[in-house]
């Protein structure tokens, strides 16, 4: 049997790292906390020293065929450590002002972190579902975080609910598709369904296994789940259930359908993506005008940016899944700074969620309102911020698909959901500030948002770099 302990270190000094903070925080006192934040922060530091020595330049499979590890696994996993990093250096001072400083918040990020892991390298089916299962647990947990709010263990309670529903029809998917090709690892499922006419039963598994990515991404109809967990979990969770988490799906979607399910793409999965794509699309921006609550606008934003991912995948080609890695990496640079910015705004006893909350921060903070400014311009696709070439490069996409249709729709959403973050800054800097407390973050907090906005243009002035490297990786 194939053992290569070396591919898999990263995971293993994960999963070791997470039974020490898990021994070293019993003994902590709760005016102690702070330590358990540094070991997190050390041992992402340590993944990442870990993911760099043991990098491969070829595809090396191990462990019977389960598991993988490339170019393109490394550049996702160091993404994920500096995601997560980001999140827990935001969360800090949030979570100490509101008596929420503990351990449990670290050891279950980092969980998340190892289930992401192990999607990033799954090369089984099973390797993928247990991945994507460990990250759905700590996800089920950290809504509920907040023991104190019954409106988090509502959210909690719905979203284990859907999300068991969700794995329990990805994971009958999978079966099928076990029973059809007598195959768990992906390589050979695409040799085995590749070529010829679609059966049903293959139809019928592909069904299951569209309906169980669709939830896991957020996207039309399969998206009840987001507004209220994204509204209801404490802000840090949210946030990194907002950005970190996004990893995780693109690696399901990338190994699940671009990998192993590539042969049945053309008058297979395609035609289920656009419909998912299309619906996100329309629903997700015109959903988010009306939204009052800042959270809950991020989370209908979240849905239309999952149609836009959807529309490399839907090109079908290497450069497609390049640009749709792309769009992955600043959808999650952006939505990191903006829930930084709710975070920075909240203080004890008090939450920074509805839009009002926004009004008059240029007179309070001429710098943040700045660094929100670049954010919403981001996301609503102004150049030259990053957000606006990364919309491009997956139209592009598309058109080289031939699919001008769908193309010229995303341009038209696009277009409509620039209202709802132009209305933000329209809050900041032209209606009268409610709030006249001043914003007196930590240190590491103002230099933390402030690079993250910055990372925002850079991008988009040279976006080179970044799409050869997804590129490079991807092998396109």
């Amino acid at each position: 049997m194939d053992m290569n302990y070396a591919a898999a270190a990263p995971e293993i000094f994960v999963g070791l790292a997470i039974c020490v903070l898990l021994l070293v925080d019993v003994f902590l006192r709760d005016d102690q906390r702070e330590t358990t934040y540094v070991l997190a922060m050390v041992t992402l530091i340590g993944a990442a020293a870990v993911t760099a020595y043991f990098a491969v330049g070829d595809q090396v499979v191990t462990f019977s065929g389960s598991y993988v590890t490339d170019p393109a696994s490394s550049v996702l996993k160091m993404f994920a450590y500096v995601a997560l990093g980001v999140t827990f250096l935001y969360s800090r001072e949030y979570l100490q002002n509101n008596g929420l400083l503990k351990g449990e918040f670290f050891v279950l990020g980092l969980f998340g972190l190892l289930g992401i892991m192990i999607m990033i390298s799954a090369h089984s089916m099973l390797t993928l579902y247990l991945g994507l299962e460990v990250l759905a647990l700590s996800q089920y947990t950290l809504v509920a975080f907040n023991r104190d709010s019954a409106v988090s263990a509502e959210s909690a309670m719905k979203y284990f609910v859907l999300g068991a529903i969700a794995s329990g029809t990805l994971l009958y998917g999978m079966s099928l598709l076990y029973g059809i090709t007598g195959t768990l690892q992906l390589d050979e499922v695409a040799a085995r369904v590749g070529g010829g006419e679609l059966s049903v039963p293959t139809l019928l598994a592909l069904a299951f296994v569209i309906v169980g990515v669709a939830f896991k991404f957020g996207a039309v109809p399969f998206h009840m789940w987001l507004p209220d967990v994204y509204h209801g979990a404490p802000t840090p969770v949210t946030l990194f259930i907002g950005s970190v988490t996004k990893l995780g799906s693109f690696a399901l979607i990338w190994r699940l359908l671009s990998e192993g399910l590539g042969p049945m793409h053309d008058g297979g999965w395609r035609d289920m993506l656009v419909v998912l794509c299309v619906l996100s699309l329309g629903i997700g921006n015109l959903v988010a005008i009306a939204q009052t609550n800042i959270k809950r606008m991020l989370a209908y934003s979240t849905i239309s940016h999952v149609g836009f991912i959807f529309m490399g995948f839907i090109a079908g080609d290497e450069a497609g899944v390049s640009a749709a890695l792309f769009y992955t990496f600043t959808y999650i640079l952006m939505a990191a700074a903006a829930f930084g910015m709710v975070i920075l705004l909240s203080r004890r006893g008090f939450e920074a969620e509805r839009l009002e909350d926004f009004k008059g921060l240029n007179a309070r903070s001429p710098w943040f309102a700045l660094v929100m400014l670049m954010i919403m311009f981001s996301m609503a696709g102004v150049p030259p911020f990053v957000g606006f070439y990364s919309k491009l490069v997956v139209l592009e996409a598309v058109l080289d698909a031939d699919l001008v249709w769908l193309a010229a729709l995303g341009v038209l959403f696009a277009v409509i959901g620039a209202y709802y973050y132009i209305r933000v800054v329209w809050y900041m800097y032209f209606a009268e500030a409610t709030d006249s407390t001043p914003l007196s973050p930590a240190i590491d907090m103002r230099i933390i948002i402030s690079a993250n906005a910055l990372a925002l243009l850079a991008p988009g002035l040279f976006p080179g770099g970044l799409l050869g490297l997804c590129a490079r990786v991807l092998g396109a």
